[in-house]
């Protein structure tokens, strides 16, 4: 017997490099799944809408910071199934922004360099992700 098939989620992830070529990782607040855990900002793709313009928005939403669709490079993706939904997230690098970075949804921000990113606990869908921005950084 074969397990049902799970819902496909899709979610648009950000890999947000500063000056300094650091990485901005967001903390799961209390109450969503995963809390506590550290992520790359980012959020689910709305019916109609593009994961690059799902970035623009989500940016905004959760760190107060204006890009632009031309600013995010797509990267690679995560592919990663959980208990009951299957995860597919592009991940794409934006080093051009306007603004300073908040945690506007009461979320703990840190500016990371990517050779510690492992000291930072992640979903196991994002863990695959950081071999690949340390060989870019």
């Amino acid at each position: 017997m074969t397990d049902a098939p799970k819902r496909l989620l899709l979610v648009a992830a950000c890999a947000l490099i500063d000056t300094d070529g650091r990485i901005l990782l967001a903390q799961r607040p209390e109450g969503k799944s995963l809390a506590g855990l550290w992520e790359f900002p980012g959020g689910k793709v709305e019916h109609g809408e593009t994961p690059e313009d799902c970035l623009v928005r989500e940016l905004e939403e959760e760190l107060g910071i204006t890009t632009k669709v031309a600013c995010l490079a797509p990267l690679t993706f995560a592919s990663h199934t959980y208990d009951d939904f299957h995860l597919l997230m592009p991940l794409y690098v934006c080093r051009r922004y306007q603004g300073i970075p908040s945690g506007r949804e009461g979320q703990a921000i840190k500016w990371v360099r990517a050779k510690d990113l492992r000291d930072y606990p992640m979903p196991p869908a994002d863990e695959p992700l950081i071999p690949i921005l340390q060989d870019l950084l």
